[in-house]
């Protein structure tokens, strides 16, 4: 290679952060290639409201080569790294292979959706991972209301009527909370409906919604829930998935058509074929994120086991919050050892968390400062627009847009049959999930 080339492996949050830090480092001295299989970042916290109508999908959609100038892009899936050829090798959009050598390696692939091996599962069952499966969804939420307005049959209009999210972590309260919006907007269109509202369950093996979080914010968000009608069954997940239902761990079959699963993620697969040292699925990394016994590679983001300096003994939590700063650190190290600037140890300040719970409600605990309703909706909207890298005029259109008028009713068509589905990967991977 004739300047030093650097290849980052994913354009999630990490992986966005460590080609920014590069950018502006590096100054055109080393080439830095980012292989990722879209040509946008994709700001994750915010696509519940797309499933929801709240925001178009161009919102959440940061392109890639207009806001990282300079930065090589390659629209491909890593599938295999060599660390003793230095090279990773891809499969483009349209079956192509590729190889590409590297000089400094940024593991930052993220994660994929865990599929547990519950039967009937990967067949019915809705994933939530990208811009796909938030307009299917939203698409299959539309065609549900209106196939039921349609349905002559009690029973079948109920069980089009009830939608069934399982996890009640970060994602699945909130595309919970939007899709109850959402229904609730587009039933009362619906004269023949008003004896027949949506109905929401969401379910979770945990003591709470938001495990892990603050019990105060998961009060908030559970009372919120409650109000709008949605029935939150914890302790409680799926035994069996069918076409007409679900069957729950307590033996109850719940008829309906709709069946999210958001029950949580596990990092991407091609790590653990890159042969390198890994930990419950995570590239083992020390504190400066670097991977042990091989300098020239870096992980971070979901990717990585990150030791956690303040919790010792524990890796860092799987949070975007993380992955920034991760990223930031990874581009800052690798300038760093090519003589700008040292090396940095990965620490860090828990800063809170806010949940979007639509409408004008939310639950936060900025600087671990618990807040709920109104304001709590400001911070939560504020903070989302400070953190998108762009998009941000189109994103607080589209909130006031939806503020002023109602969301959207209509199917859109961009997904006209079940072409997403829930499990990606191998029916091997999906009987023994990692």
């Amino acid at each position: 290679m004739a300047e030093p080339r650097i290849v980052i492996v994913g354009a999630g949050f990490a992986g966005y952060q460590a080609a920014r830090t590069l950018l502006r480092r590096a100054r055109g001295g080393a080439e830095v290639v980012v292989i990722n299989p879209t040509d946008y970042f994709l700001y994750l916290p915010l696509l519940p409201e797309v499933a929801g109508g709240a925001l178009d999908p161009r919102a959440v959609s940061v392109p890639l080569q207009d806001t990282l100038p300079g930065v090589r892009l390659i629209v491909g899936e890593v599938d295999a790294v060599d660390p003793e050829a230095r090279t990773v090798s891809y499969t483009g959009p349209e079956g192509e292979r590729g190889h590409l050598g590297y000089h400094r390696l940024v593991l930052a692939a993220g994660s994929v959706t865990k599929l547990l091996p519950i039967p009937g599962v990967a067949d019915h069952a809705h994933g939530f991972r990208g811009i796909p499966e938030a307009l299917f969804l939203r698409d299959h939420l539309v065609r549900q209301v209106e196939l039921a307005d349609a349905a002559e049959d009690p029973a079948e209009r109920t069980a089009r009527m009830t939608f069934v999210v399982v996890g009640a972590g970060y994602t699945g309260t909130e595309v919970t909370a939007q899709g109850q919006l959402l229904t609730a907007a587009i039933a009362e269109r619906h004269p023949r409906l008003h004896d027949t509202p949506p109905r929401w369950l969401l379910l979770d093996i945990a003591d709470q919604v938001l495990p892990g979080m603050d019990k105060r914010m998961a009060a908030g968000a559970e009372r919120v829930l409650r109000r709008r009608g949605v029935a939150v069954d914890l302790g409680t997940s799926v035994r069996e998935a069918t076409a007409d239902g679900v069957r729950l761990t307590d033996d109850r079959f719940i008829p309906s058509r709709t069946l999210v699963w958001c029950v949580g993620v596990r990092p991407d697969p091609v790590v653990e074929r890159a042969g390198l040292p890994t930990d419950q699925g995570r590239v083992r990394v020390d504190a400066h994120l670097n991977v042990a016994g091989h300098p020239d590679i870096y992980a971070c983001g979901d990717a990585a086991a990150v030791p956690d300096l303040h919790r010792p003994g524990r890796y860092t939590q799987l949070t975007a919050q993380h992955a920034v700063r991760q990223g930031r650190l990874v581009g800052h190290n690798i300038a760093a050892s090519y003589g700008a600037g040292t090396r940095k140890r990965y620490k860090h300040r828990d800063l809170g968390f806010v949940v979007d719970l639509g409408g004008w409600q939310a639950t936060a605990n900025p600087l671990h400062v618990p807040m709920s309703g109104l304001l709590a909706r400001a911070v939560t909207r504020a903070y989302h627009l400070s953190a998108l890298p762009a998009n941000r005029l189109r994103t607080a259109a589209d909130w006031l847009l939806t503020a002023a008028g109602s969301r959207p009713g209509v199917q859109l068509g961009l997904v006209p049959g079940r072409v997403v589905p829930l499990d990606t990967e191998s029916p091997e991977l999906a009987r023994n999930p990692v």
